[in-house]
C-alpha cells in the first residue's frame, strides 16, 4: 500500500481527518509536527538505536577512558 502524508491547517481540519480515518477503519498514526525536521533516514537510526538500547545490546565506556580506547 501507500503511505500518506496528511498537513492539517487547523486542530479542525485534523480533528475531521481522523475521524473520517476511524470511520473508514483506516490505521493511522499520529505525530508532532517536529518529527518533519529530521529525514526518514536519521529518524529510522534513532529507532533502531533506541531497541538497541531497550534490548540491552549496548557498550559503556568509563569517562577516564574516553581517550584511551586504542
Amino acid at each position: 500500500m501507500e503511505t500518506l502524508i496528511v498537513q492539517p491547517k487547523s486542530k479542525e481540519q485534523l480533528t475531521a481527518l481522523k475521524a473520517i480515518m476511524k470511520a473508514l477503519k483506516v490505521d493511522f498514526i499520529t505525530g508532532k509536527s517536529e518529527d518533519s525536521l529530521y529525514s526518514a533516514e536519521f529518524s529510522a537510526k534513532m529507532k533502531k538505536s533506541e531497541d538497541d538500547i531497550k534490548a540491552g545490546r549496548t557498550s559503556k565506556i568509563e569517562p577516564a577512558d574516553i581517550w584511551n580506547l586504542g
